[in-house]
């Protein structure tokens, strides 16, 4: 599975996504590009660690790279494109769920802070006068930070938990993990960028 999408990242920095800092806005494009990072999101929701009521899976890690490649407009389209889908009742989400139902529960505040993560994180970069693996950590962490902050508060509203006690249960348990998803994304997206870099020269 981790072959096919770095095999699958690798083709896009050769159709130049990565050159879209600056964006040439194209509807068409946009769509296409959203489509393919909604979809891998939707392959990371199927990597997946059973913890209640949170999973821990890879959405995180293709959420920021949407944000870091397609750029904060086109980022946060691709997770409009997942969470969309699954509403629609394709078993994207987490575990293989589907439905309204999911986004109204108690990771439905994870699944919107996909949305804004990755526009911040685009937003970001997009921003920097220089893409160094630095600054896309930081802008990565910046979104990490709106995503869980948006599902936390919504954990706490919809199971009735104190904001303290979502934040053990909902945060606490994946700083690690998410620590280690950030540097990997930050790793791949700043030599995806460097690769198309090198190839433009």
């Amino acid at each position: 599975m981790y072959n096919i999408v770095l095999i699958g990242l690798d083709d896009i920095s050769c159709l130049e996504v990565s050159a879209l800092k600056p964006f040439t806005y194209s509807p068409l494009r946009s769509m296409v590009y959203a489509s393919f990072f909604g979809a891998l999101t939707a392959i990371g929701a199927f990597i997946i660690v059973p913890m209640q009521p949170v999973p821990f899976t890879l959405q995180t890690f293709f959420t920021a790279l949407s944000g870091v490649i397609l750029g904060g407009r086109t980022g946060a389209l691709s997770q409009v494109v997942y969470v969309i889908l699954g509403c629609m009742g394709l078993p994207v989400f987490a575990g293989g769920k589907a439905g309204l139902g999911v986004l109204l529960g108690p990771t439905g505040g994870y699944l919107l802070g996909f949305i804004l993560g990755a526009y911040i994180i685009g937003k970001i970069v997009e921003a920097q006068a220089e893409e160094g693996i630095i600054g896309i950590a930081l802008a990565i962490l910046a979104g990490d930070l709106l995503l869980y902050s948006i599902g936390t508060l919504w954990l706490s509203i919809i199971t009735h938990l104190s904001l303290i006690t979502a934040i053990f249960v909902g945060v606490v348990p994946f700083v690690l993990p998410e620590l280690v998803k950030l540097l990997a994304a930050a790793f791949l997206a700043s030599r995806i960028k460097a690769q198309y870099a090198t190839r433009r020269t």
